[in-house]
């Protein structure tokens, strides 16, 4: 229990410190250089960085928030749509060229993706966390597939070796994801579960 309240008192600041690191320039520079780390490791961590945000947020916060929203769909839906979009070869341009854009990518992935999410989480059936499960296994599959067999570059600001790369990165971890996620409901777990005592 003293180990709990001391990880609460401290997380806001090791929160405050990850997105600070993030949007510092340097970071930015190493992180966007490849689509790959752009795409697998900038925007999740900009979206967990919400999520976390959203657990330690107080409960009535939290209920006050889901309850303005009308229930945890609508926050699921917006999530959805917001990380679709920044998946998308025409938004990674325009961030790596439009600071406006860029902004607006480091502002929208933790507040409509990670903070709904995380807000969302607790109040949804096993089904439903399910459903959110293979809507992130599909995309991570179908736009890796479209990156390695598109026969030009999808995106402007990268190249086609490192469009291929992107691509079987994301089709390797929709597979490690799917299967995981497998494996951890037929051991009697369930993945979903994941941050539900988190809030």
């Amino acid at each position: 229990m003293a180990l709990k309240i001391s990880l609460s008192r401290y997380a806001p600041f090791g929160l405050g410190a990850l997105y600070l690191l993030l949007a510092m320039p340097a970071a930015r520079t190493s992180l966007e250089a490849t689509m790959s780390a752009h795409m697998l490791v900038q925007i999740p961590l900009l979206a967990a960085s919400g999520f976390i945000a959203g657990c330690l947020l107080p409960a009535r916060w939290q209920d006050s928030l889901l309850a303005a929203a009308g229930g945890a769909i609508p926050w699921v839906l917006l999530a959805i749509f917001t990380s679709s979009y920044w998946m998308l070869p025409r938004a990674l341009d325009a961030a790596l060229a439009n600071p406006l854009t860029e902004a607006a990518k480091f502002l929208s992935l933790p507040a409509l993706v990670g903070l709904p999410l995380a807000l969302a989480w607790t109040q949804l059936s096993v089904i439903g966390r399910g459903f959110i499960w293979t809507n992130v296994i599909s995309m991570l599959a179908v736009l890796g597939w479209l990156y390695i067999v598109a026969p030009v570059r999808v995106c402007n600001s990268y190249l086609m070796d490192q469009q291929a790369d992107a691509g079987w990165l994301m089709v390797t971890l929709a597979v490690l994801l799917f299967v995981g996620w497998l494996g951890t409901l037929f051991v009697g777990g369930d993945p979903a579960t994941l941050g539900s005592d988190a809030a």
